[in-house]
């Protein structure tokens, strides 16, 4: 799994250097669709991107969705509860995050 596959490259005539370009994330609001879970030690957020949207590529969208936890981690504080935003909603937050980071 290559997590900076949909990432830019960029360079600059000054510094010919190529760099990822800084990943821009979308604000996931609450909705009345979304799932809250108690964590527990050892939990990932890739493995509960997996569990519940069937692709662990997209942990980063209930690692976003819980500005509470560090974004930094791929592991949830045990114990806390997290919001895991509903499936339906998926299609439209990667739109956003697409359109941020100009990959349409």
């Amino acid at each position: 799994m290559n997590r900076y596959n949909n990432t830019p490259i960029t360079k600059t005539p000054e510094d010919p250097r190529l760099r990822y370009a800084v990943t821009k994330y979308p604000t996931i609001l609450p909705s009345a669709l979304d799932i809250y879970v108690f964590t527990t030690q050892g939990d990932r957020y890739d493995v509960i991107a997996q569990n519940y949207y069937s692709d662990s590529t997209l942990w980063w969208i209930i690692n976003r969705a819980n500005p509470n936890q560090d974004a930094n981690s791929i592991f949830p504080t045990a114990g806390a509860q997290i919001r895991i935003p509903a499936f339906d909603r998926v299609g439209t937050i990667l739109a956003q995050y697409e359109a941020l980071n100009q990959l349409i």
